[in-house]
């Protein structure tokens, strides 16, 4: 299979550069997979299609203000930090721009030495391992230097941190949001429940190599970078009970796909546990566990609509997002939503 196959031409101002001022006032296209129906209605009328006995399974990882500008500490020269993962307390792999500046050995200075790193070994694909010094808490010294990691297709800042955050975020960890559930609400997820929907919340720390494109035209040469995920065993027993007694799994996100895909047996029932994923969805898998899909509208020939395309057919993807485009639809992180079923 190729990377062209996944190939679409999408207009520039269809991308989404500001979040909407309400957050469930987004689009949502709903798929029937059975019929070919498509729907067009607000994300707030999801409730409308789930249905008592379903189990909505949301990631609930916190994205961290990754982002880090700072100074070589011996020539000033001006440097860009993303942190990618944590290694250990004090060490993480870091993308560094420009890369020449952060030689092993370098001393990189964040906010007049609140927060120093020293480059102590090399990552993947031109990566830095670092190590922090600092006094305090690290989180609470990021939490005041970082900025949110907003994809590069963001052009306009980003006032409010909060927004490119899930209203039910917990765990830090992430290099970017899990934006599927960034349609959300407390109040709306409070009426799915009341209506007897259960909901089941995974971990999946989203790392870059999710968005990194796929180079190779075969897309059967591209390798995943892992992820780190969490399912805790009430999370577990909640999802196989729906299984069990005929509600569907629907998962809110590529990322907790992902997660269930890589945690599940071939029965279909996920496992408490904690990992590293790097499990890659293409046209031709067999899925396990979930029964419906919501997601946002994504880049062409990433590996997030190969997903998309495994779940619901590539020729029946690409005929939605024409669909959308037609239909003005808001594309990518801050962009619209689908729903397939």
């Amino acid at each position: 299979m190729k990377k062209s196959d996944f190939y679409f031409d999408l207009p520039k101002e269809l991308i989404a550069q500001t979040p909407l001022k309400d957050r469930d006032e987004s689009k949502l296209m709903i798929l029937s997979k059975k019929t070919g129906k498509i729907e067009h209605k607000k994300f707030k009328d999801i409730i409308e299609y789930l249905n008592p006995g379903d189990c909505l399974v949301l990631n609930n990882t916190r994205v961290l203000p990754a982002r880090l500008f700072g100074a070589r500490e011996n020539t000033g020269g001006k440097v860009e930090f993303l942190l990618l993962k944590r290694i250990n307390q004090n060490q993480w792999e870091t993308l560094v721009k420009p890369g020449k500046k952060a030689k092993i050995g370098d001393t990189i200075v964040f906010g007049d030495g609140l927060l120093k790193a020293k480059v102590i070994g090399m990552g993947q694909e031109g990566s830095r391992i670092i190590e922090f010094e600092y006094d305090g808490i690290f989180e609470e010294i990021l939490d005041e230097l970082g900025t949110m990691p907003l994809p590069p297709y963001i052009k306009e800042s980003l006032n409010d941190k909060e927004r490119y955050q899930t209203v039910y975020s917990k765990h830090e960890g992430s290099a970017a949001a899990p934006t599927a559930g960034l349609h959300f609400t407390k109040k709306l997820l409070k009426k799915i429940q009341e209506k007897g929907i259960k909901i089941a919340y995974v971990t999946l720390h989203v790392g870059l190599g999710t968005f990194r494109p796929v180079k190779s035209e075969d897309i059967l040469s591209h390798k995943m970078h892992s992820e780190f995920y969490m399912v805790s065993k009430e999370a577990a027993e909640l999802i196989n009970r729906t299984k069990e007694s005929g509600g569907r799994v629907i998962s809110v996100g590529t990322t907790s796909t992902r997660v269930l895909e890589s945690t599940a047996d071939e029965k279909g029932f996920i496992h408490e546990g904690q990992g590293w994923t790097d499990i890659f969805i293409y046209p031709g898998y067999r899925f396990k566990v979930i029964d419906g899909l919501i997601t946002n509208f994504h880049l062409p020939e990433s590996t997030l609509i190969m997903l998309v395309s495994a779940f619901s057919s590539r020729a029946f993807t690409l005929n939605a997002y024409e669909e959308a485009i037609k239909n003005k639809y808001r594309f990518f992180s801050f962009g619209d939503a689908m729903f397939i079923i």
